[in-house]
């Protein structure tokens, strides 16, 4: 409870905003028409302006960069030259010097914009990372983040965004996360800090295979970083155009928002490209401008809301500017404007993010949720794969001299009409809601009347709701908060949930004698009965029905109810677990019948299945309930089978019913991070919700002497936070369960302070789900892809095998001819032992007899190999000599395999159809001397995974030789390199070495006593010594 104790004074602040009026006199002075102009800047300021946004920020006086800065990541001589045009009016010398860059032009003010528009990104930073803002906006020109070390590119001349990310580590910052989502590919943000573990960048960009620019390779999806940055760089490439808010969200919810949570970011810097907004004809892309305002907000809560969002592209200026608008309407915390329902991504999206997925998954256990498929292994039925694949289409081919006229699309003025006409009706019909009150709240002592006779201390106690109200007042919120008076429930809106016989029975308790009541608590399950409890359940529910008014009249935006006894065991004729009548279905029927809505979202989050809600909306389509909770197979309360996955709803209510259950205790923050992101904000988000209701039960919280689980306080502000952006930010909070009174008011308290916007505590870092959680996960996608579209791509498997080698990829780019040689270069121009791999997965047990001796090794070619004369080529003593090796391969066993001729003549075909290619082993590897002496006992390759006991498919550590399963068994060694950074280990398949931080099969002598230790132990035979200069002729 510590983290969220010390929150008690971190409040929202201010919202920052800087910009210069300067930024408008950097044009290009010989076109006129050129996109990157004047008004792109003033457009943007003028929509804020409009909105009344500008007025309600904190304006920070701009300043220009110190040298000092650039010089950290820009050269000398690129700054230089920059400044050798400032204040230069020879227009023909400014154009000569442009057309020896990408898509630059020069003006006499562009040195001193550039200064400025850096400047001011990293004195926004400054002033986050010092707290005298809460968040902010940069409205700047020219952008950066084409900008690279020594080049100017794209409109662009120092990098704004990178050279305030540096200066936020400069200053203490240990973790940066920079997303990216101009429409083009942030290249020179990428390679400033491609090799660097404390800045994770994540673009989405358009890249159609190569051919969209900067048309670079290094922008596809499988360039992830290197060294200590392996892992640190994502890129999600667009490969078409009229990619819309489903796909963008889809990115969020599958990538995004799981590696944040797992990486926890310290500050989050925006590089905003508002290209990709409709309209646009760079980007041709069909964003709302009010998604923005949902993919900012989703981010808000990470970093302890400390995020910095830069302007970078958008060159269509009405979407500009009011995209723009959207987003620092975001950062100020108004409701997000709703953008309807949203179904799947696109077929060309969802390839895209599974091939992220592919291959980031090794890295972020977050990203795990995929079974694994074998290649060599038929499809099961109904299993639908994904097969990752690389394609990069452009020539690669540089021009000598840049165009500097013209170079840029040209809409036509019918479409230019059309997107006016389409834009304007979009941004009439957009709701910009801003309720008086952000956040109301009933409560009322009087339902402390409800208490047990015979057992004072019972879980369900009365100071339960007392405790919380004096937490909200410790800390300060009440002052902040809408209070509402509390009132009774008529037995007409009791009837909106319960039959009357129920209500007649309720309603007698307060003429029965003590004694009565305790016999009659004994006809039910778990409940008890008092006097007053008919009085107490009536001022529970009623009270949140005025909630529920306040919210709905548009008086507040969202609201807290602090009420018992709980509702959501309560069916329609009985009470159960605690409850009585059950206020938040009494709530959602009131919201549908008072105010007409036909979409009310219920999320139960309470550790107990909410069996009452689920039964009184089980054949409603007007009420989605999704419930999150603890099931045991069904042996945890209420001990019956209503919580399953397999239970959706019937008749008009089929797949309104969402179940995802939990089969052990011990659930955490990383469980309910992906519990939200893989299932119940995309469903919800397809729903499009009027209203949203949360039954928030806090006993799922760590000490709850019933959950069992750890959730902390502030995570169930986290789960609030990411629920605001839905139905216009009309989102409502009832007590439920909840029973460590520590724990449901430090719970409580945090979720209200996520209602007002408060700055939410980061969670514990490295948040990965369990497996059990993993599988309860995918059941509930198994169950419901029929129903949601959304979650139709999520149910898809990934191969096993590494199917994206160094040969693979060299083929998209130019394809290799095939001839009888069949040995290639790889792209380091050696040649190696060759394996061979039929789509991705090594051939097991391929006798390469007398021909496997005779692949040449060039030792004076490889890198990092310091081997300098022939002795270092001739096997010691102590290995087995040709003579000897070629003699125990004789066997039958080694008899009865093809030699590597044989094979390769028996499948040449394959070979030239690509469904088979060959692997070159890299010779060398810096994480080599890692590897220590294999244990004096040897290793038998019979021993099967240490964690999960499996037999098959097992890998050697080579560093502390521990035996764990492959990738698509269980991933224990995927997982074991994952916690202790072990690069190395070896198959018992097929005794390949595999190098997790170099993705790469590795082939060197330095192994050759853990692999002839495995061969030993698998053929009874020792292995070739491999590592000689004798050749082989193939044809």
């Amino acid at each position: 409870m510590e983290i969220a104790r010390d929150s008690k004074d971190c409040v929202r602040i201010s919202t920052g905003v800087v910009y210069a009026e300067k930024f408008a006199e950097h044009k290009c002075l010989w076109d006129e028409n050129h996109p990157e102009c004047p008004e792109r800047f003033n457009a943007v300021l003028r929509r804020c302006g409009e909105l009344g946004l500008l007025n309600r920020c904190s304006i920070i006086q701009p300043c220009s960069v110190a040298e000092a800065q650039l010089i950290a990541l820009h050269t000398p001589e690129l700054i230089s030259l920059l400044k050798s045009t400032n204040n230069c009016n020879d227009l023909n010398h400014l154009e000569n010097l442009a057309s020896q860059y990408d898509s630059i032009y020069f003006h006499p003010s562009t040195y001193d914009c550039s200064l400025l528009a850096a400047g001011c990104t990293i004195k926004l930073v400054d002033e986050i990372c010092k707290r005298n803002i809460q968040n902010g906006m940069a409205i700047v020109r020219p952008p950066g983040h084409h900008a690279e070390k020594n080049d100017f590119c794209g409109y662009c001349y120092f990098n704004n965004v990178a050279l305030a990310a540096n200066h936020a580590l400069n200053i203490g910052i240990k973790k940066v996360l920079i997303v990216d989502w101009d429409v083009h590919h942030g290249q020179a943000t990428q390679q400033m800090f491609y090799e660097d573990n404390r800045v994770l960048y994540f673009s989405i960009h358009r890249y159609e295979h190569g051919t969209f620019w900067p048309n670079l390779r290094e922008s596809d999806f499988d360039s992830i970083g290197e060294g200590l940055g392996r892992g640190f760089n994502f890129n999600v490439p667009l490969n078409a155009t009229g990619m819309r808010d489903n796909d963008y969200m889809a990115i969020w919810h599958q990538l995004l928002l799981p590696v944040a949570y797992e990486f926890q970011p310290e500050i989050i810097l925006v590089s905003a490209g508002f290209d990709s907004a409709m309209g646009d004809e760079k980007g041709e892309m069909e964003l709302t401008p009010a998604v923005y305002s949902h993919l900012l907000t989703s981010l808000m809560c990470l970093a302890n809301g400390k995020v910095a969002v830069v302007l970078e592209g958008g060159y269509y200026i009405k979407s500009l500017a009011e995209a723009a608008a959207m987003t620092l309407r975001a950062l100020l915390g108004d409701p997000c404007p709703g953008i309807g329902s949203l179904g799947p991504p696109s077929e060309i999206m969802e390839d895209s993010i599974m091939n992220v997925i592919y291959v980031q998954r090794a890295y972020w256990k977050s990203l795990r949720h995929q079974k694994l498929y074998s290649i060599l292994e038929p499809p099961e039925e109904d299993e639908q794969r994904h097969m990752p694949s690389l394609k990069y289409l452009h020539d690669g081919i540089k021009p000598t001299k840049y165009p500097t006229r013209d170079g840029y699309p040209v809409s036509t003025p019918s479409f230019l009409h059309y997107v006016a006409i389409n834009l304007n009706n979009i941004i009439a019909s957009t709701k910009l809601l801003k309720p008086e009150h952000k956040v109301c709240l009933v409560y009322d002592a009087k339902m402390m009347d409800h208490k047990n006779y015979e057992d004072k201390n019972h879980i369900e106690q009365p100071a339960r709701i007392s405790s919380i109200y004096k937490f909200l007042e410790d800390f300060g919120l009440l002052k902040r908060l809408h209070i509402l008076k509390s009132r009774y429930c008529t037995d007409e809106e009791l009837k909106y949930a319960h039959n009357e016989s129920h209500i007649v029975e309720m309603s007698s308790l307060n003429k029965m004698t003590i004694k009565q009541l305790i016999e009659k608590k004994e006809i039910y399950q778990s409940v008890y009965f008092h006097q007053d409890t008919y009085q107490a359940a009536c001022l529970a529910a009623g009270s949140l029905l005025e909630v529920v008014d306040s919210v709905m009249k548009g008086e507040s935006c969202s609201g807290v109810a602090v009420i018992r006894p709980p509702g959501h065991h309560a069916d329609i004729d009985d009470p159960c677990g605690f409850c009585i009548f059950n206020s938040v279905a009494i709530a959602a029927r009131h919201a549908i019948k008072q105010y007409g809505l036909k979409r009310v979202l219920i999320v139960d989050w309470d550790i107990h299945h909410g069996n009452g809600t689920q039964e009184i909306f089980f054949e409603d389509s007007n009420v989605l309930y999704m419930s999150v909770h603890r099931f045991d197979g069904g042996e945890f309360f209420p001990h019956n089978g209503d919580g399953a996955a397999s239970l959706v709803g019937r008749g008009e209510g089929e797949g309104f019913t969402v179940n995802i259950p939990w089969n052990k205790g011990n659930m955490g923050n990383a469980e309910y991070v992906a519990a939200f992101s893989q299932v119940i904000l995309p469903i919800a988000y397809e729903y499009d919700p009027e209203l949203v209701l949360v039954s928030a039960g806090f006993d799922a919280a760590v000490g709850d002497p019933l959950g069992g689980c750890k959730v902390s306080p502030e995570a169930f502000g986290h789960m609030t936070y990411w629920l605001s952006p839905l139905a216009n930010g009309r989102l409502i909070l009832s007590l439920e369960g909840g029973y460590n009174i520590n724990s449901i008011s430090y719970s409580m308290t945090m979720c209200t302070k996520a209602l007002l916007g408060d700055p939410l505590p980061r969670l514990n870092d490295g948040l990965a789900p369990c497996q059990s959680a993993i599988d309860s996960i995918n059941e509930t996608l198994s169950v419901h892809h029929i129903y949601w579209s959304t979650l139709k791509p999520r149910i898809k498997s990934l191969p096993a095998e590494n199917v994206l080698t160094e040969e693979k990829k060299r083929s998209s780019r130019n394809p290799p001819s095939l001839s009888s040689n069949i040995l290639q270069q790889n792209t380091n121009g050696q040649k190696n032992e060759v394996n061979l791999l039929c789509e991705g997965q090594l051939f097991q047990e391929l006798s390469l007899s007398e021909e496997t001796n005779k692949v040449p090794v060039d030792a004076d070619n490889e890198k990092n190999d310091d081997r300098s004369n022939d002795d270092q080529h001739q096997p010691p003593s102590s290995q087995p000599s040709a003579s000897s090796t070629n003699s125990s391969q004789s066997s039958s066993e080694a008899s009865n395999r093809p030699t590597l001729r044989q094979f390769l003549s028996d499948n040449l075909q394959a070979l030239v159809n690509e469904e088979m290619f060959a692997v070159v082993p890299k010779r060398t590897c810096p994480h080599l001397p890692l590897v220590e002496p294999i244990p004096k006992t040897g290793i038998n390759v019979q021993t099967p995974c240490s964690v999960c006991n499996d037999p098959k498919e097992n890998w050697i550590c080579l560093i502390c030789y521990t035996v764990q399963c492959g990738r698509y068994i269980n991933e224990h060694m995927m997982m074991h390199n994952a916690e202790s950074g072990h690069p190395l280990v070896l198959s018992f398949s097929d005794l390949s070495v595999w190098c997790y931080p170099c993705q790469s099969y590795i082939d060197n002598q330095v192994l050759y006593e853990a692999k002839n230790a495995a061969h030993l132990s698998k053929f009874g035979t020792e292995l070739a010594w491999s590592y000689g200069t004798v050749q082989v002729n193939l044809s």
